[in-house]
This record gives C-alpha cells, sequence and structure tokens, in this order.
C-alpha cells in the first residue's frame, strides 16, 4: 500500500459497463505529513474518501481484493482513510 492524498475528483460518463457505481478520485503519493510528491493516478474509492484527505491505496492485482473491485479493471483502489501517521515517536499527520 501507498500513502497518498487525494487531490481531486475524476467523472467519466461513458466507461465500461463494471465501472458502474465506482466512484474515481485522482490520488498522488504524499510523505508522512501528507505533503504531495507523487504524480498522480485514478483509483477507484472503496471507503469514501473525500479531496484533501490522506488515504492508503494498492495499485496492480492488490487494486482487485476489495468487495467493491473484484473483478473489475481497475488498477489502484483507496482501501483506508488514514487518521494519523507516527514516525519516530512524532506525530506527523493528524487528520
Amino acid at each position: 500500500m501507498v500513502l497518498g492524498k487525494v487531490i481531486g475528483t475524476v467523472v467519466a460518463s461513458r466507461k465500461e459497463p463494471t465501472l458502474g457505481g465506482l466512484t474515481l478520485l485522482l490520488v498522488a503519493a504524499c510523505d508522512a505529513n501528507g505533503e504531495v510528491t507523487g504524480t498522480p493516478v485514478v483509483a477507484a474509492d472503496a471507503v469514501g474518501a473525500g479531496v484533501g484527505e490522506v488515504v492508503l491505496y494498492a495499485s496492480g492485482s492488490s487494486a482487485r481484493q476489495t468487495e467493491s473491485t473484484n473483478n473489475r479493471p481497475v488498477d489502484a483502489t483507496i482501501m483506508a482513510i488514514v487518521d494519523a501517521v507516527e514516525l519516530g515517536g512524532e506525530q506527523h499527520y493528524t487528520k
């Protein structure tokens, strides 16, 4: 899994039928402070995340391991909303 930040939404009115009902969000890898460090990817949202939230997302075959993405053609899925990140005994991020 990768620590990421939701930076936007993706709307696709025409898509593969098996993607129907999925919310698509734009997520970029981030550091322990929630600062964006990576290139954005489109991820299916399995947990109800929103723009600005720090999340955990998985990509590749692991992205299809949730109830909402099983057997669907997704390459990245948001699997958790992060409440806090502690590193070396120091709080770096708090929701």
